[in-house]
């Protein structure tokens, strides 16, 4: 049995949908605890009635400590603040649970976790790492070498030293801006190989896809199932993927993906986005959580000009996609 944790919002709710399906999917066994961080959220998920789900509200979660600095952080860094208690939380409230895996809401897996595990049964800590394309290396700089997209921590000493140690630091400083060699929850993690014992990176190429790397690997597809340089890809980090009225999804402006990738991940993906609304919207007609505006039109046609060559072209490179 695998146990994870997870958090979002009803802005995040359908992401954190597909990935709760695609995780079904592809796991034998597996138990997802997710922290509601609205009443909404909690409310629809509940009404849902999934299996393989523990659904914790956030007056559950919450203590002193995080109550103590919640109004000093923006919702966002507040959520970051969080994820280390995450699963604290579940550690100290299942007894029975070995390890936890803490989940980003914006991940989908396109084949089974376990190689992950397989690779280090002893670790007691599971990292994954950035590996930004050359021309993003300076980012590891301000954002970290690791990503907190998935990590792993056992029941042991050094997994709970390393998570106590984590929460402690975020509820000191936990701030979107990069200070002091910190960045959020992530940078904290740039020194844990050498910091604690029994941390173990994850080599699998298909373990932490995202806009930042995939550009630099041979994306395939093979009878429905997707590789990165020959290897399946297992999970895919849909960071800053932005979701429109009018059934119009589009990735990441800042980095580059290829017709394959937009072809055999994003596509897929946002199918599964529109799946989760149609899913939700059974029970709530209009739910429209996590929608964002299309991009303003201009007056000024100088600017109108630049905006159309610039849909022109992200449209060309498969940017944005479409679900009838």
């Amino acid at each position: 049995m695998r146990y994870y944790v997870t958090l979002f919002d009803s802005n995040y709710l359908t992401r954190g949908l597909v990935m709760y399906n695609s995780l079904r999917k592809h796991s034998e066994s597996f138990h997802l605890w997710v922290i509601c961080f609205d009443d909404l959220a909690h409310k629809i998920l509940t009404d849902l009635k999934l299996e393989h789900i523990t659904l914790v509200s956030l007056t559950e979660f919450e203590d002193q400590e995080l109550l103590r600095i919640k109004s000093e952080r923006s919702q966002k860094e507040y959520c970051w603040t969080c994820t280390p208690s995450t699963a604290l939380y579940v550690l100290n409230t299942e007894p029975h649970v070995d390890a936890v895996t803490y989940l980003d809401a914006d991940l989908r897996f396109f084949s089974s976790p376990e190689p992950i595990f397989a690779e280090d049964k002893d670790a007691s800590i599971l990292l994954t790492e950035h590996r930004y394309i050359p021309e993003l290396k300076k980012t590891t700089i301000t954002s970290g070498v690791y990503n907190v997209q998935f990590v792993m921590f056992k029941r042991d000493t050094e997994g709970l030293k390393a998570l106590n140690w984590w929460r402690e630091r975020c509820l000191e400083w936990c701030f979107a801006r990069a200070e002091d060699n910190k960045f959020g929850d992530q940078k904290y993690l740039d020194d844990w190989t050498t910091r604690f014992s029994g941390v173990h990176v994850v080599k699998h190429l298909g373990a932490g896809l995202a806009p930042w790397n995939v550009i630099q690997y041979q994306i395939d597809s093979i009878d429905r199932e997707v590789f990165v340089d020959e290897v399946p890809v297992i999970f895919y980090h849909f960071h800053a993927f932005k979701i429109h009225p009018f059934n119009i999804g589009y990735s990441c402006t800042y980095y580059e993906i290829n017709q394959a990738v937009s072809q055999w991940i994003y596509k897929v993906y946002f199918q599964d986005i529109q799946a989760a609304y149609q899913q939700v919207r059974k029970n709530i007609p209009g739910f429209a959580g996590g929608l964002v505006d299309l991009p303003k039109v201009p007056k000024n046609p100088f600017a109108l000009s630049k905006l159309i060559e610039q849909v022109i072209i992200d449209i060309r490179k498969g940017k944005y996609f479409y679900y009838a």
